[in-house]
């Protein structure tokens, strides 16, 4: 049920072997054949693409915009006004390589119930959705988008304060990342608010308050809200 175009041969025949799906070399054989098509390319390439492949769109087609500043509106431009054009724009995070996404997704109005429905379920699969307007998506994928990096970065840290107090850094870094993971599933099976659960880890006078005053002291909430700030208006300035 799916056809993959890549200007890779090699990464082509890698994906068909890998996943027993068709491939092409052809934008054009993909428009004509597909039912839902995914614009998985950089925002750059949007205009090449499209230029190939509008007239070769079925009329009934379903377009997924997967581009970090593109508008629907602004796609729905390049594919000709005059066209009608379902689209709907969805943004995952790199969590999807191990159906853990967190996926933003907006459709246009002429979108129907159905096929939004639909879209969802196939984002699903690779972890959770959320359905936004679209005025919120620059501050989604600085806060959905780019914060792995920011985990990432944290567990690093961790590891390295392990590593410090003597484990070894494999050791280190799985003690680290499967605390952080037992803490996230903690917020979003529980329902409790981060705050409450942090308090609860928190015993009068212990080790745990004292880290926690330490970290603050050196700004650790304040960077992360900056930095999320930070990638949110170098959005907009791609944007402006």
């Amino acid at each position: 049920e799916i056809i993959a175009n890549d200007t890779s041969r090699e990464r082509l025949t890698w994906v068909a072997e890998k996943y027993d799906i068709k491939t092409t070399q052809s934008n054009t054989k993909v428009a004509q054949q597909a039912d839902i098509i995914f614009l998985s390319v950089k925002p750059n390439a949007y205009d090449t693409v499209i230029r190939k492949i509008r007239s070769h769109v079925r009329e009934d087609a379903l377009i997924i915009i997967l581009a970090a500043g593109l508008g629907i509106k602004e796609v729905r431009e390049k594919f000709g006004a005059e066209r009608k054009t379902k689209l709907v724009k969805v943004m995952p995070n790199i969590a999807a390589m191990v159906n853990c996404s967190m996926t933003a997704v907006c459709a246009a109005d002429d979108v129907s119930e159905d096929e939004l429905t639909q879209v969802l379920e196939i984002f699903n699969s690779i972890g959770k959705t959320e359905i936004l307007p679209e005025h919120l998506f620059d501050a989604f994928t600085a806060l959905a988008g780019s914060s792995p990096a920011y985990a990432f970065m944290f567990i690093e840290a961790m590891a390295d304060a392990g590593v410090k107090h003597g484990f070894s850094r494999k050791l280190a870094i799985e003690i680290s990342a499967q605390a952080l993971l037992g803490a996230t599933k903690m917020v979003l099976e529980t329902g409790e608010n981060p705050a409450a659960l942090k308090d609860a880890v928190c015993s009068p006078g212990g080790t745990t308050i004292e880290a926690v005053c330490e970290l603050e002291r050196n700004g650790f909430r304040n960077a992360v809200i900056s930095g999320v700030t930070a990638a949110v208006d170098k959005y907009n300035r791609m944007k402006g």
